[in-house]
Formats: structure tokens, sequence, C-alpha cells
């Protein structure tokens, strides 16, 4: 069972880190036909967060790019990974809300980003990360 369970988590952290990593890659256009580009991205960010003003719209943008961008790697290798986790759901959670209160609740429940968020506090209640760099790092440390 454990062996199980220390897959599920490693697949967690993947399926998180790949969520994050493909928004990235649209709005760079690194998907090529099939991204959305940043000034897709920033009429986006400005509909989603219609609360904020205008001229705060691209530092929104790219807070939120660089915040995923670190994340998504962070989860990947296993580094730090409660930390990034917890952040994690907070800014999808925060994201969620944003979601939320521009376009009411069908969007966020129809792209999971609440089940996005909740999925990553259930990984930062992990006791310990196998297939990580944070287990090579304790390990080394004993």
């Amino acid at each position: 069972m454990k062996r199980y369970q220390d897959c599920a988590i490693l697949l967690l952290r993947i399926a998180l880190s790949a969520g994050f990593l493909s928004a990235v890659c649209s709005r760079l256009r690194f998907w090529g036909n099939y991204s959305s580009g940043w000034e897709s991205f920033l009429v986006y960010t400005e509909k989603v967060n219609s609360f904020a003003p205008k001229n705060f719209i691209p530092a929104i943008a790219i807070t939120a790019t660089v915040a995923e961008t670190l994340l998504a790697l962070l989860l990947l290798i296993g580094y730090q990974t409660r930390f990034a986790a917890v952040s994690a759901a907070i800014l999808t959670f925060v994201f969620a809300l944003a979601m939320t209160y521009s376009l009411g609740l069908k969007d966020p429940l129809d792209y999971s980003v609440f089940t996005f968020s909740m999925a990553a506090f259930l990984l930062s209640t992990v006791n310990e990360y196998r297939w990580s760099l944070d287990e090579i790092i304790s390990t080394s440390k004993k």
C-alpha cells in the first residue's frame, strides 16, 4: 500500500506541475498554434481580475506567470515540496475566488480550479516525498 501511495504522490506532483507549465507554455506561445499568447492572456487576466485597476493587470499577469513557472519546477523536481504545494494551493484558490467574483461559479468549476487547489493542499499534508530532491537532501543529512 505504501508504494501505491508514494506513486500517487509522485503522479500528483507531476500533474500539478504539468498544469502550471502547460498554462505558461500557452501564454508564451510554446504550444504553437494551440497557444493562447500573451495578449490573450492579458485580456483574460483583466477579465478575471475585474475588480483590479487596469494598470495593475500587466503586473498581475507577470507575477502569476513567474509564480506558476517557479512552482511547476519546484513540484516537478520535488524541492521544497511542502512550500510549493501550499503556495500552489493558495495561488490557485485565490485565482478560483477571483474567477468566481468576476465570472461566476460555473467557470472555476468547469476548469476544475477548486479541485486543482485542493489537490495541491492535499499534497502539502504528506509527511515525506519519495522520489524527490527533498528525499535526497533529507537522506544525505542522516
